[in-house]
This record gives C-alpha cells, structure tokens and sequence, in this order.
C-alpha cells in the first residue's frame, strides 16, 4: 500500500547519505518527477490496455500524486509541498542554464 512512497522516500535518503549535496536531491526529485509523468504519457498515449492499467496502478501521476494520495489535497502541507516542488523545478531550471551557459562560454 504505501510500498511507492516508502520507495522514493529510501531514494532520498540514499541520494542525501552518498552525495550529501543539495543539487542530487533536486535532480533525484524532478528527475522521478519527469520519469512519472513519462511512463503516463506513454500509457495514455500507446493504447495498450493491458500496460495502462499497470501503470495506472502501480506508478503515480507524478511527485506531488504521490504525496497527496497519503496527505490528501486539502490543508497547508499539500500547499506547502505544491510550493516546495515549484521553487524545487525553479532552481532545476537554474542548474540547468549555468551548465548550459558553462559549456557554450
């Protein structure tokens, strides 16, 4: 039941105890955030029955999908984590414009 979660709650900590830097955390999370919203757009997409049903089941829309179907979309933890998560893609797209920036100077 709480096996997804319990999941990417273990990614975390694995990624903050071996790398102990805050960008890993960032890449960990938008990257299961984009790996979630691809297999959807896959199993939407492919009209496989058989697979979108897997998926549907057992993967979540994406990060926040995972943590409200726990917490629920009321009340000021889920908008505390709707906000976490956007500055969360903010400093994502900053990590990845100094990278680009670093290569083309």
């Amino acid at each position: 039941m709480y096996v997804d979660l319990i999941v990417f709650i273990l990614l975390i900590i694995a990624v903050v105890a071996f790398f102990r830097r805050f960008s890993s955390f960032v890449y960990l999370v938008i990257s299961m955030d984009i790996l979630y919203r691809l297999l959807h757009f896959i199993a939407d997409n492919l009209k496989v029955p058989e697979l979108t049903a897997l998926i549907n089941k057992y993967v979540p829309t994406n990060v926040v999908g995972l943590v409200s179907n726990y917490i629920g979309t009321k009340g000021i933890f889920y908008i505390i984590l709707i906000w976490f998560m956007f500055f969360m893609y903010c400093i994502f797209l900053f990590y990845i414009i100094r990278i680009l920036v670093k290569r083309n100077l």
